[in-house]
């Protein structure tokens, strides 16, 4: 992936200073890198916005925002800010952008009871992919983007983008080993903020009777790892945890 930025750099680097931040997100000091991987986030934030109308209940949008202070008060490392947005949408979905960007559906909100520690594992497997890398390797990677990078400034094509795949395409999974260690990654983050250790195992074998329904999950839990897999990964982290 280097290679890849390296080149992209080389040809718009010295034309169009618009796409500064995409060098700096491989080349830049790390806090160049985050202010680039923030510039990302937001401008992908916006569109979001403009194609997913805001869910109107202040008690789902406080809920989130109070859960997530509590995940990020865990972070050894506060330099990039997390944003925590409720959206409307008929299906179960949740989606990190790069930059700390993480929003849910008030679906996938009900979908969990509205119960706080379920709530807390998602927030931080998606908070995971942002502090990983995921997110932005996600997008950096896609050949949409690779090919609209070379007739326009990269950040110019990010909305016009995500407007033709459509918000859909953020919530798909990645690969196993990716969602592997966003798993783990997220029932140590939900420990060291105190909520149930538990609550991952937990949803997830409720979300596999659930799963026996064709379509009952939509997109984001479908095309995820199988749940079996995913209660025993959690349960292993919990077990370690707990020596």
């Amino acid at each position: 992936m280097a290679r890849l930025f390296y080149n992209l750099g080389r040809r718009l680097g010295p034309k169009v200073r618009r796409a500064r931040w995409v060098w700096q997100s491989v080349f830049g000091s790390h806090d160049e890198m985050l202010a680039a991987e923030a510039q990302v986030g937001a401008d992908l934030a916006d569109e979001v916005r403009a194609q997913v109308a805001a869910e109107p209940s202040v008690e789902a949008r406080d809920l989130l925002g109070d859960i997530g202070r509590q995940l990020t008060a865990q972070l050894r490392d506060r330099q990039r800010r997390f944003h925590f947005g409720v959206v409307g949408g008929g299906e179960p979905n949740a989606f990190a952008l790069p930059g700390g960007y993480i929003f849910l559906t008030r679906s996938i909100m009900d979908l969990c009871r509205w119960d706080r520690d379920e709530l807390a594992f998602i927030l931080a497997h998606e908070m995971a992919h942002v502090i990983k890398g995921h997110a932005m390797e996600r997008i950096m990677t896609d050949s949409a983007i690779r090919f609209a990078s070379r007739m326009t400034p990269l950040r110019g094509t990010l909305a016009a983008w995500l407007q033709r795949v459509g918000v859909q395409y953020l919530a798909g999974a990645y690969s196993r080993d990716l969602e592997s260690e966003a798993d783990r990654f997220a029932t140590l983050l939900i420990i060291a903020a105190g909520f149930d250790p538990a609550a991952g195992g937990r949803l997830f074998a409720r979300l596999a009777d659930l799963g026996r329904e064709p379509g009952a999950l939509g997109r984001y839990f479908a095309s995820h790892p199988p749940f079996t897999e995913r209660i025993n990964r959690v349960r292993r982290v919990v077990e370690t945890q707990a020596k």
